[in-house]
């Protein structure tokens, strides 16, 4: 697992976007830290399609607002959106709490349950 995650160097400010993906480097000891997640590749990838599939749904129910589309219609696109993103908010929960969460507690960080029940509420 933790060869496929990556960190980027110090100096990515002044790196172009090609520049970047050639400086990628596997984490020496985090993935987590100043706020910034370090996520495997492929579940990286896996929420930008399904993101991007979201966009394009809510982008349809725009538009089927836009051309007075039967409201039953418009409320199943809806539901659907939001089936789509209660999915990608759990993977991204799971991933959370196997690796920055599991982290942090061995850390000794304790803290960091109540920013969890925060984030879990909030998603309730």
């Amino acid at each position: 697992m933790a060869e496929n995650k990556i960190e980027i160097t110090r100096n990515m400010e002044s790196l172009s976007g090609d520049q970047i993906a050639k400086t990628l480097i596997p984490p020496e000891n985090t993935q987590c830290s100043t706020r910034k997640t370090l996520r495997e590749v492929k579940l990286r990838d896996d929420l930008l399609r399904r993101l991007k599939r979201v966009e394009g749904q809510v982008r349809g129910i725009s538009g089927m607002v836009e051309r007075d589309v039967y409201c039953d219609d418009v409320l199943h696109q809806i539901a659907a959106a939001r089936s789509a993103l209660k999915s990608i908010s759990h993977l991204v929960m799971e991933d959370h709490i196997h690796g920055c969460l599991v982290e942090r507690i061995r850390k000794g960080e304790d803290e960091v349950v109540d920013e969890l029940l925060v984030t879990i509420g909030k998603l309730l």
